[in-house]
């Protein structure tokens, strides 16, 4: 069975783990850990990854994709902004709004914000990927249509964990720095207050358990007087037990006039369908991926007999080569040799890498997308990505070593293959892309020598 020699797989790799010291010590390079555990549908590996990116992102990243629109209306006229003064912000918010470091919006602030900031109100729905600017975009909604003069809460918004939420909570807290009337407070477990009371605060960011409790068990929000209503990472909110009903409740008290924002990194059929139970005739935004391509990078294999000799041959790829800076990928964090480390040391360990301060990244799929380091010549799978049933998994192999050959320049990719069944996984990924991965001999090292440096 698939699943079975999966398990296995790891099983071999995780006892073979203590060997990954060779290369540390074999290296002159400084050699970097930065893990997260590789498990997709894990509700707390999906909110742990979401976290990182929006640790690890400085800047909004340069987007090329097209959005894509689908209103509710299609008769009515589509808006988009290229300024935020064309957006008739109050100056309060738009020296937030610069005061952030953002010159002009985003591709999907562009179009979402005009809808977000509408009368009457407009529902929306978007994908939108970590980077893209969005929190900011909601967040500037919700900024917009408090009433500073009121002083009970006007704006909801639910995150899936609790570090999620303080993320968010720094982007208002940022963007509102010149609008003191407009004050936060955090619906989070350990936010203890008394019984009876009600809040004075107009937003409320927090998580889905506490945040229903406040609106309905305790009243310390009328949820009758709601204006915004906002549910971020729902890709990662359906996958903690709970939290789909949970937001459901909570939009069910809400007035019918509220407004209705919903985001997701992902638009699978189960997130499709949570999303059209909260968001009542909403205008859609998605992000056309953009394929990225594997013309600018060469691919080749090592072939090995065990993973003895995958550790000694990538130890010797170095000593051969001269590498300006490599990212690789492991299939399990304790191959990676990294044990628990919490998402802020991650997040520190990336940014060091990023920086150009260490050469060598050692990691799992964390570093799959996103990462864009432009001295990164070489990645090296030293475990080929599979799904949990033992599958090429085809689209993590694009990410990974699409985070070389990037910014238009030529990029290297090294696979290690240690048995019958990882090169039929090999084989099946060159069929997959219809690209040929060559087999790597002493003859190519002053080709990859020229890729490499």
């Amino acid at each position: 069975m698939a699943t079975d020699s999966w398990a296995q797989a790891v099983d071999e790799q995780e006892a073979a783990a203590e060997s990954v010291k060779t290369l540390t010590y074999a290296t002159r390079a400084n050699v970097l850990l930065a893990c997260l555990k590789d498990a997709p549908a894990c509700a707390e590996d999906k909110a742990a990854q979401s976290l990182l990116n929006k640790l690890i992102r400085n800047n909004l990243v340069n987007n090329t994709n097209q959005v894509e629109v689908l209103q509710k209306d299609p008769n009515s006229p589509l808006y988009s902004v290229k300024s935020f003064e064309e957006l008739r912000l109050k100056p309060q918010l738009l020296q937030g709004v610069y005061g952030m470091g953002f010159n002009r919006p985003s591709k999907i602030q562009e179009t979402a914000l005009p809808m977000m900031l509408a009368e009457p109100p407009q529902n929306l729905i978007a994908q939108s990927q970590s980077g893209t600017g969005k929190t900011a975009a909601f967040v500037l909604a919700m900024l917009s249509h408090v009433d500073p003069n009121n002083k009970y809460p006007q704006c909801l918004c639910v995150s899936p964990t609790y570090e999620l939420a303080l993320q968010t909570g720094k982007v208002i807290e940022q963007m509102g720095k010149h609008y003191p009337e407009v004050r936060l407070v955090y619906a989070i477990r350990g936010n203890k207050l008394q019984r009876g009371m009600k809040l004075q605060e107009q937003i409320v960011i927090g998580t889905p358990g506490t945040m229903l409790d406040w609106c309905g068990k305790f009243k310390f929000i009328d949820p009758k007087k709601i204006k915004v209503f906002v549910l971020d990472e729902a890709d990662v909110m359906i996958a903690t037990q709970g939290h789909q009903d949970q937001s459901i409740r909570i939009q069910r008290m809400l007035p019918k006039n509220c407004q209705m924002l919903l985001f997701s990194a992902t638009f699978e059929e189960s997130v499709w369908n949570f999303a059209q139970r909260i968001v009542p005739d909403p205008n859609i935004i998605k992000l056309k991926r953009e394929e990225e391509t594997l013309d600018t990078i060469k691919q080749y294999y090592v072939l090995c007999n065990s993973r003895e000799e995958k550790f000694q041959a990538l130890c010797n790829i170095y000593g051969a080569i001269t590498i300006a800076q490599a990212m690789i990928f492991c299939h399990t964090r304790k191959t990676a040799g990294c044990g628990e480390m919490q998402v802020e040391q991650r997040a520190a360990v990336i940014d060091r890498f990023r920086d150009g301060k260490e050469k060598v990244l050692v990691t799992t799929n964390v570093c799959a997308r996103g990462i864009d380091v432009e001295q990164v010549s070489v990645v090296i799978n030293f475990d080929l990505p599979v799904d949990k049933d033992g599958n090429p998994d085809n689209e993590t192999y694009l990410h990974r070593i699409g985070r070389t050959g990037r910014f238009g320049k030529r990029g290297l990719a090294i696979n290690m293959v240690d048995s019958r069944m990882s090169m039929n996984i090999l084989n099946r990924i060159q069929e997959h892309f219809s690209k040929k991965i060559e087999k790597l001999d002493t003859d190519d090292l002053d080709e990859i020598e020229k890729i490499a440096s």
